[in-house]
């Protein structure tokens, strides 16, 4: 299984497949050759739930084409729980900001043709 087909089967089950760093235990979302942090090259699998608080979003009312049937969402950055990692998604039916303030606690919940999809807690 590639490491886009582990990913997309964590995410249905609403968990993230993250690379750490195996020198410094920085955390990667995608396929790195070197971290960021200490330049290393040993990484492993490191599987977290899903879960965190709402970064920042964009509230969509005209959509891409291909997307018009899911109007209104929102296109959101979930900052994950005691990470450095933020996530980005989509969040069906927010319509106004007041549908989601900044700091609403989320969670991923599955993946289809839109990409990740995040709920409210």
């Amino acid at each position: 299984m590639s490491v886009k087909e582990q990913f997309i089967e964590n995410v249905k089950e609403g968990k993230v497949l993250t690379h750490k760093c195996t020198s410094c235990g920085l955390l990667h979302l995608s396929n790195v050759y070197y971290c960021e942090k200490c330049g290393s090259k040993g990484f492993e699998d490191s599987i977290l739930a899903g879960v965190g608080s709402i970064a920042t979003y964009t509230i969509i009312t005209v959509a891409p084409a291909g997307f018009e049937k899911y109007t209104p969402y929102a296109f959101v950055i979930l900052q994950l729980d005691d990470t450095n990692l933020r996530i980005s998604g989509f969040m069906s039916g927010i319509t106004t900001p007041a549908d989601l303030p900044v700091g609403t606690r989320a969670k991923i919940v599955d993946f289809d043709e839109r990409g990740i999809i995040i709920e409210k807690q």
